[in-house]
């Protein structure tokens, strides 16, 4: 959807808890966006690390001294819970030294001597200027974990956020400027779709870092196929399964599907689409869960009774998964906990839990809400086929079993997290990020975006020529 306009060239950011005005700006100018960061990147790329470091270690400091108003800023653009909006301007701060180990361990300089070869050298050289393109669901942590380490290897950034969460985006880049990164370095672009397309297709761009649906990803997939000198890094989406076989403890593994399924509202790429239940768990585990989502309150982000879940992020997004609800029901889908519109006028949905065991064909999509879906298998090796019945590869989650059961559904399942007696949600930023399928394109964010943003070089060095010629001489 394009940005709310008010007069020419401006927009605005809503609250979805309210409805009321939180951001008005400008649309920017990719043109001299683009144009001041290519002056500027060689400058910044010729600093030494430890400079760059230092900076972005400031940029932490700035970020801290900000936190609540951050935090405040987060959950009213988003309508998550003030707890939740607080822990991503936590993973913000934490995730600079993250970043600065990431790098050192996976871009670190190499060198190989010989005696009679001399060296050989492995050193790493920045893109030069990158286009961040990132959602509205963790508006400050996602464009975050980009552009830290995207400015750690000597790239400048030029970021555009969701549109609807503008004022967050611009929060975090005044932060990073405080911080002393030159403003041309690290700029940010407001915009819709249309100035995201603009980026992506700039000829001044040197790749994109993109964090968001499968469909928009796939697009730039597309417009960037006939350039193979540009980078593309593609987090995309999932239909993440959460597998439940033989476990004792059903409180437990009930409060794990809970926070995979109903975390900010349903609304985290890594949050689970489906739970997948082997029959001997089914009852307990699927009463349990009922009774735990019957307990969940939602809210504003703000109210005195905290919330557990706040609202989606428009109207638009509520309606649309309200359809998708009754396309399930309708088409052979049995409801345990109906999808309820709690307010007429703003997107609160309750959580909502179906089961789809019956129905023929289940739509392969990414509901990006708080509906999950329940399939009942015989064991776990139909659990694991079911689990990879998506185009999808993100994230799996195995809930009880022995270790040899997890073994083989670490082996088999098809997705970039596989984890254990975890949740789907919350992935460690020390550890990759990223998917199979249409999740994304082999290039892992979290610790692993080091291996995207700069390139490796090989050298062949001596400190004299030498050389001769053995054979083929007349």
């Amino acid at each position: 959807m394009p940005p709310p306009s008010g007069a020419a060239g401006l927009f605005v950011s809503v609250e979805p808890a309210t409805g009321a005005e939180v951001w008005r700006g400008r649309i920017g100018d990719i043109d001299g966006a683009v144009a001041r960061a290519q002056r500027t990147w060689p400058n910044w790329a010729a600093l030494p690390l430890a400079n760059r470091i230092e900076l972005l270690r400031r940029f932490a400091n700035e970020a801290r001294k900000d936190a609540d108003a951050l935090a405040t800023l987060v959950a009213r653009e988003t309508g998550k819970p003030a707890w939740d909006a607080r822990e991503e301007v936590d993973r913000v701060i934490a995730g600079v030294e993250h970043a600065i180990r990431a790098y050192a361990e996976r871009s670190g300089q190499r060198r190989f001597d010989s005696a009679l070869a001399g060296r050989t050298a492995v050193r790493h050289k920045p893109h030069g200027v990158l286009a961040v393109i990132t959602p509205f669901n963790n508006p400050a942590h996602v464009p975050a974990s980009h552009i830290v380490p995207a400015l750690i290897a000597g790239n400048a950034v030029v970021l555009k956020p969701s549109e609807k969460a503008p004022g967050t985006a611009e929060a975090l880049v005044r932060c990073l400027h405080r911080a002393g990164i030159p403003a041309a370095v690290a700029q940010v672009v407001q915009g819709g779709p249309e100035q995201g397309q603009a980026l992506v297709g700039h000829d001044g761009i040197d790749g994109v870092l993109f964090t968001g649906s499968a469909r928009v990803g796939i697009g730039i997939n597309r417009r960037l196929a006939a350039r193979p000198d540009r980078l593309a890094v593609l987090e995309m989406g999932g239909n993440n399964p959460i597998v439940v076989t033989d476990t004792p403890k059903i409180t437990d593994a009930a409060a794990l599907v809970i926070q995979s399924a109903f975390l900010s509202s349903g609304q985290r790429c890594t949050a689970a689409r489906r739970l997948i239940v082997t029959e001997r768990m089914y009852d307990p585990l699927i009463a349990e869960v009922k009774a735990l989502a019957d307990r969940l309150v939602v809210g504003a982000p703000f109210d005195e009774t905290v919330p557990f879940m706040g609202p989606v992020t428009d109207n638009h997004a509520a309606d649309g998964l309200t359809e998708s609800f009754l396309y399930l029901l309708s088409h052979g889908g049995r409801a345990i906990k109906h999808l309820v519109r709690l307010n007429d006028s703003l997107p609160f949905l309750s959580p909502a839990i179906i089961d789809v065991t019956a129905m023929e064909q289940r739509p392969d999509v990414e509901l990006f809400g708080p509906i999950l879906q329940v399939v009942r298998v015989p064991d776990l090796d139909a659990a694991i086929a079911e689990a990879n019945a998506t185009r999808f590869g993100l994230t799996a989650s195995l809930i009880g079993g022995s270790p040899q059961d997890y073994n083989r559904f670490w082996a088999n399942v098809r997705a970039g997290i596989v984890n254990w007696n975890r949740p789907t949600t919350g992935p460690n930023d020390s550890t990759p990020l990223g998917g199979a399928g249409l999740s994304g394109n082999h290039h892992p964010g979290g610790a692993y975006l080091a291996d995207s943003v700069a390139y490796p070089v090989a050298s062949g060095e001596m400190d004299q020529p030498r050389a001769m010629i053995g054979v083929g001489l007349a």
